[in-house]
Protein backbone atom coordinates (compact mmCIF):
# COMPACT_ATOMS: atom_id res chain seq x y z
CA UNK A 1 0.00 0.00 0.00
CA UNK A 2 1.18 3.47 -0.94
CA UNK A 3 2.18 5.59 1.90
CA UNK A 4 4.29 8.15 0.42
CA UNK A 5 4.47 10.53 -2.69
CA UNK A 6 7.73 11.54 -3.92
CA UNK A 7 7.20 14.64 -6.31
CA UNK A 8 9.94 16.15 -8.59
CA UNK A 9 9.36 19.61 -9.38
CA UNK A 10 11.21 20.75 -12.84
CA UNK A 11 8.69 19.89 -15.71
CA UNK A 12 6.58 18.36 -12.73
CA UNK A 13 5.33 19.94 -10.26
CA UNK A 14 6.04 23.50 -12.73
CA UNK A 15 5.83 24.34 -16.17
CA UNK A 16 9.98 25.51 -16.18
CA UNK A 17 11.74 22.79 -18.91
CA UNK A 18 10.37 25.17 -21.34
CA UNK A 19 11.84 28.00 -19.76
CA UNK A 20 14.91 26.59 -18.94
CA UNK A 21 15.47 25.65 -22.77
CA UNK A 22 14.28 29.22 -23.86
CA UNK A 23 17.58 30.99 -21.10
CA UNK A 24 19.82 28.16 -22.88
CA UNK A 25 18.52 29.26 -26.02
CA UNK A 26 19.01 32.96 -25.50
CA UNK A 27 22.46 33.04 -24.27
CA UNK A 28 23.98 30.39 -26.57
CA UNK A 29 22.89 33.03 -29.02
CA UNK A 30 25.60 34.84 -28.18
CA UNK A 31 28.72 32.48 -29.21
CA UNK A 32 27.22 31.55 -32.51
CA UNK A 33 25.69 28.79 -31.47
CA UNK A 34 22.19 27.12 -32.22
CA UNK A 35 20.95 24.75 -29.17
CA UNK A 36 18.41 22.02 -30.58
CA UNK A 37 15.44 21.13 -28.71
CA UNK A 38 15.96 17.51 -28.64
CA UNK A 39 19.47 17.96 -27.31
CA UNK A 40 18.12 19.72 -24.75
CA UNK A 41 15.27 17.16 -24.08
CA UNK A 42 17.63 14.26 -24.38
CA UNK A 43 20.42 15.56 -22.48
CA UNK A 44 19.43 18.12 -19.92
CA UNK A 45 16.04 17.37 -18.54
CA UNK A 46 15.94 16.19 -14.93
CA UNK A 47 19.35 17.00 -14.80
CA UNK A 48 21.22 19.25 -11.83
CA UNK A 49 22.58 22.66 -13.23
CA UNK A 50 25.85 21.33 -12.86
CA UNK A 51 25.79 18.83 -14.82
CA UNK A 52 23.83 20.69 -17.14
CA UNK A 53 26.11 23.07 -17.58
CA UNK A 54 29.19 20.99 -17.49
CA UNK A 55 28.06 19.44 -20.68
CA UNK A 56 26.72 22.12 -22.46
CA UNK A 57 30.30 23.84 -22.27
CA UNK A 58 31.53 20.53 -23.06
CA UNK A 59 29.81 19.45 -26.36
CA UNK A 60 29.41 23.33 -27.77
CA UNK A 61 33.39 23.88 -27.23
CA UNK A 62 32.19 27.05 -25.36
CA UNK A 63 35.09 29.41 -23.74
CA UNK A 64 33.76 29.58 -20.60
CA UNK A 65 34.27 28.53 -16.94
CA UNK A 66 31.63 26.17 -15.31
CA UNK A 67 31.57 29.19 -12.72
CA UNK A 68 30.70 31.52 -15.59
CA UNK A 69 28.48 29.51 -17.21
CA UNK A 70 26.09 28.88 -14.44
CA UNK A 71 26.51 32.84 -12.99
CA UNK A 72 25.00 33.50 -16.69
CA UNK A 73 21.90 31.15 -17.14
CA UNK A 74 21.31 32.00 -12.78
CA UNK A 75 21.02 35.50 -13.77
CA UNK A 76 18.55 35.15 -17.00
CA UNK A 77 16.63 32.45 -14.76
CA UNK A 78 15.74 35.18 -11.62
CA UNK A 79 13.26 36.92 -13.23
CA UNK A 80 11.47 33.73 -14.06
CA UNK A 81 11.91 32.37 -10.47
CA UNK A 82 10.22 35.53 -8.71
CA UNK A 83 7.31 35.87 -11.05
CA UNK A 84 6.91 32.42 -10.90
CA UNK A 85 6.78 29.43 -13.17
CA UNK A 86 3.40 28.44 -13.93
CA UNK A 87 1.83 24.99 -12.03
CA UNK A 88 1.39 22.07 -14.27
CA UNK A 89 -2.15 21.08 -14.65
CA UNK A 90 -3.64 19.27 -11.50
CA UNK A 91 -0.78 20.29 -9.40
CA UNK A 92 -2.95 21.65 -6.39
CA UNK A 93 -5.65 19.23 -6.81
CA UNK A 94 -3.57 16.16 -6.20
CA UNK A 95 -1.41 17.67 -3.10
CA UNK A 96 -5.27 18.32 -1.70
CA UNK A 97 -6.02 15.08 -2.22
CA UNK A 98 -2.96 13.62 -0.89
CA UNK A 99 -3.18 15.76 2.32
CA UNK A 100 -6.42 14.76 2.89
CA UNK A 101 -5.85 11.27 2.71
CA UNK A 102 -2.92 11.11 4.94
CA UNK A 103 -0.53 10.74 2.51
CA UNK A 104 3.38 11.73 3.46
CA UNK A 105 4.46 14.24 0.61
CA UNK A 106 7.63 14.97 -0.55
CA UNK A 107 9.79 16.65 -3.17
CA UNK A 108 13.27 15.65 -4.32
CA UNK A 109 14.61 17.63 -6.79
CA UNK A 110 17.78 18.60 -8.29
CA UNK A 111 17.11 22.19 -8.07
CA UNK A 112 18.46 24.14 -4.90
CA UNK A 113 16.47 24.88 -1.66
CA UNK A 114 16.85 28.44 -2.16
CA UNK A 115 14.95 28.44 -5.77
CA UNK A 116 12.69 25.76 -5.11
CA UNK A 117 11.41 27.14 -2.10
CA UNK A 118 10.56 30.43 -3.98
CA UNK A 119 8.65 28.80 -6.63
CA UNK A 120 6.53 26.94 -4.15
CA UNK A 121 5.89 29.86 -1.73
CA UNK A 122 4.52 31.85 -4.77
CA UNK A 123 2.14 29.30 -5.50
CA UNK A 124 1.07 28.59 -2.10
CA UNK A 125 2.09 24.89 -2.27
CA UNK A 126 5.12 24.98 -0.06
CA UNK A 127 2.82 23.86 3.24
CA UNK A 128 1.93 20.78 1.43
CA UNK A 129 5.17 18.96 2.03
CA UNK A 130 6.66 17.01 4.37
CA UNK A 131 9.94 16.85 3.36
CA UNK A 132 12.31 18.33 0.69
CA UNK A 133 15.19 16.75 -0.69
CA UNK A 134 18.01 18.27 -3.03
CA UNK A 135 20.27 17.53 -5.52
CA UNK A 136 23.38 18.80 -3.87
CA UNK A 137 22.27 16.58 -0.45
CA UNK A 138 23.74 13.19 -1.91
CA UNK A 139 26.83 12.20 -3.61
CA UNK A 140 24.68 11.16 -7.34
CA UNK A 141 22.81 12.98 -9.26
CA UNK A 142 19.82 11.43 -10.97
CA UNK A 143 20.05 9.01 -12.90
CA UNK A 144 21.24 7.52 -10.02
CA UNK A 145 19.25 6.47 -6.77
CA UNK A 146 20.07 8.60 -3.73
CA UNK A 147 17.89 11.34 -4.02
CA UNK A 148 15.04 9.65 -3.82
CA UNK A 149 16.50 6.63 -1.10
CA UNK A 150 17.28 10.22 0.78
CA UNK A 151 13.83 10.89 0.42
CA UNK A 152 12.39 7.81 1.70
CA UNK A 153 14.90 8.25 4.74
CA UNK A 154 13.52 11.07 5.61
CA UNK A 155 9.88 10.27 5.52
CA UNK A 156 10.73 6.81 6.96
CA UNK A 157 8.67 5.25 4.59
CA UNK A 158 10.10 1.94 2.96
CA UNK A 159 10.86 2.45 -1.14
CA UNK A 160 8.24 -0.37 -1.53
CA UNK A 161 5.47 1.63 0.09
CA UNK A 162 6.42 4.89 -2.03
CA UNK A 163 5.79 6.38 -4.88
CA UNK A 164 7.52 8.67 -7.15
CA UNK A 165 6.22 10.77 -9.85
CA UNK A 166 8.61 12.11 -12.12
CA UNK A 167 8.78 13.36 -16.09
CA UNK A 168 12.06 12.69 -17.42
CA UNK A 169 13.96 9.57 -18.21
CA UNK A 170 16.68 10.47 -16.02
CA UNK A 171 13.66 10.68 -12.72
CA UNK A 172 12.50 7.33 -14.04
CA UNK A 173 15.67 5.72 -13.86
CA UNK A 174 16.36 6.99 -10.80
CA UNK A 175 13.67 5.46 -8.91
CA UNK A 176 13.59 2.42 -11.10
CA UNK A 177 16.78 1.60 -9.84
CA UNK A 178 16.00 2.65 -5.86
CA UNK A 179 13.04 0.30 -6.66
CA UNK A 180 10.48 2.42 -5.84
CA UNK A 181 7.54 2.47 -8.01
CA UNK A 182 7.03 5.49 -10.45
CA UNK A 183 4.47 7.00 -12.77
CA UNK A 184 5.75 9.05 -15.75
CA UNK A 185 3.35 12.20 -16.65
CA UNK A 186 5.87 13.35 -20.16
CA UNK A 187 6.56 16.99 -20.29
CA UNK A 188 8.72 18.57 -23.34
CA UNK A 189 9.94 14.67 -24.17
CA UNK A 190 7.99 11.99 -24.04
CA UNK A 191 10.48 9.14 -22.54
CA UNK A 192 11.55 6.10 -24.56
CA UNK A 193 10.04 2.92 -24.46
CA UNK A 194 12.57 1.56 -22.20
CA UNK A 195 11.93 4.41 -19.35
CA UNK A 196 7.87 3.54 -20.10
CA UNK A 197 8.29 0.36 -19.32
CA UNK A 198 9.76 1.06 -16.20
CA UNK A 199 6.97 3.05 -14.90
CA UNK A 200 3.89 1.49 -13.31
CA UNK A 201 1.77 4.29 -15.37
CA UNK A 202 1.92 6.97 -18.26
CA UNK A 203 -0.72 9.53 -17.48
CA UNK A 204 -1.42 13.21 -19.23
CA UNK A 205 -1.48 15.09 -15.74
CA UNK A 206 -0.81 15.07 -12.51
CA UNK A 207 -4.96 14.97 -11.75
CA UNK A 208 -5.11 11.89 -13.19
CA UNK A 209 -2.81 10.33 -10.44
CA UNK A 210 -5.90 10.64 -8.11
CA UNK A 211 -7.26 7.66 -9.68
CA UNK A 212 -4.40 5.07 -9.92
CA UNK A 213 -4.32 6.43 -5.94
CA UNK A 214 -7.80 5.60 -5.53
CA UNK A 215 -8.10 2.73 -7.22
CA UNK A 216 -4.76 1.18 -5.34
CA UNK A 217 -6.59 1.84 -2.36
CA UNK A 218 -9.60 -0.07 -2.95
CA UNK A 219 -7.51 -3.38 -4.02
CA UNK A 220 -7.93 -5.71 -1.55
Amino acid sequence: MIQSVIFDLDGLLIDSEAVSYKIYQEWMKKYGCGFPIDYYAQNLCGRSSVHNMNLVIQDFHLPLSLEEGLAISTALEEKYVQTGFDLKEGVKELLEFLKTHKYKISLASSSVRERALTILKHHDVDHYFDTLTFGYEVPNGKPAPDIFLAACGKTGIAPEHSLVLEDSEAGIQAAFSADIPVICVPDMKRPGKEFLEKSLAVVDSLSQVINYLQTEKASP
